[in-house]
């Protein structure tokens, strides 16, 4: 394995109201909170606000491509929702490999959203098993 501890892997993408509600049609959660300006503006977040696992679907699609020379299967992942994530916000995925198993090909990765501002929206911690 060509991996080591400290290895980051980013990807970046901006959560457009077409993001949403593909999302909304996908996950089946309509949530007024998502969809509905004129609700969303009655609540302490004044605006729409992203569904949360959006921010997770990142982090999934970080590992999708940055291991694409390897085939890996997804093992868990925590997910602590920290801020919102607004329309149009640019949401960046960051994995970061914080330990390797010597016994199995099993990985413990950090993994963290931030906004265009640098922000913390999503924390948490994957394990992802390399599969020969």
């Amino acid at each position: 394995m060509d991996l080591k501890i400290g290895d980051k892997f980013s990807k970046t993408k901006q959560i457009t109201d077409a993001v949403v509600r593909a999302f909304a049609e996908l996950s089946g959660d309509f949530n007024p909170i998502h969809l509905d300006d004129e609700f969303a503006a009655a609540t302490q977040f004044k605006r729409r606000i992203a569904h949360g696992m959006i921010s997770g679907a990142l982090i999934s699609a970080v590992l999708g491509h940055e291991f694409k020379e390897r085939k890996i299967v997804y093992l868990s992942q925590t997910m602590r929702f920290v801020a919102p994530v607004y329309i149009d916000d640019m949401v960046t995925a960051t994995a970061t490999i914080t330990e390797i198993r010597e016994d199995k090909p099993i990985i413990t990765i950090e993994t963290v959203c931030t906004n265009q501002n640098g922000e913390t929206v999503v924390s948490g911690e994957g394990k992802i098993m390399i599969l020969a």
